[in-house]
């Protein structure tokens, strides 16, 4: 995938960001050991000479190099054993003294085995999520804005009678469960209701929390999803949406059904929505179809996962943007 050089920049510089904090913590932890803990730190001192020790051993190219050096390497096992003995005894963790990298496979320096670490495709992916992020015109707003006033206490569906308030106070009471909790137990979620009552407002603010927690969180409608990937399909873009959509932390499709209907975008739905539940990646997806117009409109093995491995919030109400325009709120 073709990265732009503003998201590789900004995935190196968080690179040494990460090292450059873990080597400042760990300095910190050095300099209150050799403060308050002579004995401790003069171990420590010996550990961390073996190197120019055993440099020094090549370098004089004695008579019994390899004996020398496996002197050094045993009273450096039994050195690493007593400074884990008295870091326990003055209270410490036994790892008080090390480097806590972000990345231990690669040590926060960006390559594993020759290759690129998976660290840094992470960067990369979450960067480049951020910077397609950019272009979507859904804002991200706050939990705390949310108004269950504009919700009635009765309302009357399809001859069904309804408390719509006590449903998006449960609604709303779950979406910031969902985002506090992220990612642990979270499953894929399907939001269903007419139009103007609050679907992409309430997964705007989960995106915005989940974000704000370091995880990559793509998001925007279907229709412009759809239409990115079908551009890149047929060769009139070097971008890699899918690539993206299939592998952020979150995923956000708002207004399923929209987009405009072709064998492309069914195919293209399925795709994301399947690949990503095999996957184990949350789905947030919502539309203001109803479930016959969804299933008119896409395969039984679409609807199947929508209906049979999603959590599904129901939304019913009156048009908030209507509310909103009969009292002279214009948003």
């Amino acid at each position: 995938m073709n990265y732009s050089p503003d998201v590789i920049k900004k995935a190196y510089d968080e690179l040494e960001k990460r090292k450059s904090t873990a080597m400042a913590i760990q300095a910190a932890h050095v300099g209150e050991i050799r403060q308050r803990c002579p004995e401790i730190y003069s171990v420590y001192s010996e550990i961390s000479s073996t190197k120019d020790r055993l440099a020094d051993i090549i370098l004089s190219k004695g008579s019994d190099v390899k004996a020398a050096i496996e002197s050094v390497r045993n009273a450096n096992l039994k050195a690493q054993d007593n400074l884990k003995r008295l870091l326990s005894q003055y209270g410490y963790p036994a790892d008080y003294l090390e480097i806590k990298y972000s990345c231990p496979d690669c040590r926060d320096s960006g390559v594993f085995g020759g290759n690129r670490c998976r660290c840094v495709s992470e960067l990369l992916n979450k960067y480049a999520v951020e910077e397609m992020n950019g272009l979507c015109s859904i804002e991200l707003g706050s939990f705390a804005e949310f108004d269950l006033t504009y919700y009635p206490e009765s309302y009357s569906y399809n001859g069904t009678n309804y408390n719509p308030r006590e449903i998006m106070s449960a609604n709303l009471k779950y979406c910031m469960e969902y985002a506090k909790r992220f990612p642990t137990d979270c499953p894929s979620v399907f939001m269903l209701g007419p139009t103007g009552l609050g679907k992409t407002y309430l997964s705007g603010c989960m995106a915005k929390e989940i974000q704000e927690k370091g995880y990559s969180v793509a998001f925007d409608t279907a229709q412009n999803y759809f239409h990115k990937i079908e551009n890149e399909h047929f060769g009139r873009s070097d971008k890699d949406t899918l690539s993206l959509l299939l592998n952020a932390d979150l995923l956000i499709l708002d207004d399923l059904g929209s987009e405009f209907n072709s064998q492309f975008n069914i195919s293209c739905a399925y795709n994301i929505i399947n690949s990503r539940l095999n996957a184990k990646r949350p789905t947030i997806i919502s539309t203001n179809l109803g479930i016959d117009e969804l299933a008119r409109k896409y395969e039984d093995r679409v609807m199947s996962r929508l209906m049979g491995m999603f959590k599904t919030l129901r939304f019913i109400g009156d048009d908030i943007r209507q509310i909103k325009r009969r009292k002279g709120i214009f948003v």
